[in-house]
């Protein structure tokens, strides 16, 4: 099943059905008066969070979601039926946007969450709601309401527990595929990854899952490369995983230019939970690894882990060091989110 991020939908709730406009004529009865029932009520368009779900694909195909109208009122007082809803189903983590691409209408951030999107035009009134004792037999009736109609975007951010963040050919898919049973595609070029990729690894009995992100280059955030299009799916990730490729003469260089984009593109990627990794060193000298493990260490200031996703070296390291701090973000967005609020008078 092909990955698909963004969608661009095209929605319409019902419109209300009409009131009606009817008299009782039986026999022996001298009065009969207005009996006109109301119109029914449009079907709204939801949307809802469900399982089973990873990607907008669907909504390639089938772009349009109109719900149904309502039915005019009836004589003898009937009310006319009710339009059926339509529900948009989206996989969790997906942002509902206006128009503009800006503005957002609703964050499906957990299963089962709905949201309504347009609701549906009221009915209109029968000739029998507007009897008076003057006017004993109105001859009016309200059209209903017109239904709402909208082009909405669908974008999906996957919900991930830690990012794979570096540069082309940093070895991020390779280290995927020796952590997890995702088979991502690997070659000695540079863009492999076109699409992100999710597999669930596990270290001591833990498991999380780790999203792999196509490489940034410099400009990303202005839309060189593959843009911005795949920043959004590590904006949800609790610790981002840095990989530096150590065969690079400009570790430092490599390391700056991923940190330069994410602040370009949001401040809050930039101060997310960070664990640096120098990888490939199984092809460096043990000097050529001292040089630039010190020199990645001066750039991040901060402890800078080694690894090779192809001879696992140091891979379980780098495992468990994500984990202790997917815990503690976690712990403490949890924290932050349970805070009461103080009261003021």
């Amino acid at each position: 099943m092909k990955f698909l991020d963004l969608a661009k939908v095209y929605i319409r709730s019902g419109g209300g059905g009409a009131g009606a406009v009817s008299f009782r004529r039986e026999k022996y009865i001298e009065y009969g008066g207005p009996d006109g029932g109301d119109g029914g009520n449009g079907g709204s368009v939801f949307v809802e969070a469900v399982d089973g779900l990873n990607t907008l694909i669907d909504f390639r195909y089938q772009p349009h979601f109109f719900a149904k109208s309502g039915q005019g009122g009836m004589g003898r007082q009937r009310t006319g039926r009710t339009g059926d809803d339509i529900v948009l189903r989206v996989p969790v983590g997906t942002e509902v946007l206006d128009e503009d691409q800006e503005t957002v209408i609703a964050d499906m951030t957990y299963l089962g969450q709905r949201v309504q999107l347009a609701k549906g035009g009221n009915g209109g009134f029968g000739n029998l709601h507007f009897k008076t004792a003057i006017h004993q037999a109105p001859r009016r009736a309200n059209p209903g309401q017109e239904g709402v109609e909208r082009t909405i975007w669908l974008r999906l951010k996957l919900i991930a527990d830690a990012g794979l963040l570096g540069l082309p050919n940093a070895g991020k898919s390779t280290f995927l595929a020796a952590t997890s049973n995702a088979r991502p595609k690997i070659a000695d070029y540079p863009f492999t990854t076109l699409h992100p990729n999710l597999g669930v690894v596990g270290v001591d009995g833990a498991e999380f899952v780790i999203a792999d992100i196509p490489g940034l280059i410099e400009g990303a955030h202005d839309g060189h490369g593959l843009g911005t299009r795949f920043l959004g799916h590590v904006e949800r990730c609790a610790v981002l995983l840095h990989l530096v490729d150590g065969t690079s003469e400009t570790v430092a260089e490599d390391y700056q230019t991923i940190i330069s984009e994410l602040e370009a593109y949001a401040t809050e990627l930039a101060v997310k939970p960070r664990v640096t990794v120098l990888n490939k060193v199984d092809a460096l000298t043990d000097e050529e690894r001292e040089e630039r493990v010190a020199a990645l260490e001066q750039a991040s200031c901060g402890p800078v882990l080694e690894m090779s996703g192809v001879s696992r070296a140091g891979v379980d390291d780098v495992l468990r060091m994500l984990r202790r701090r997917i815990l503690g973000a976690r712990q403490a967005e949890k924290a932050e989110n349970d805070e009461p609020e103080t009261w003021t008078p």
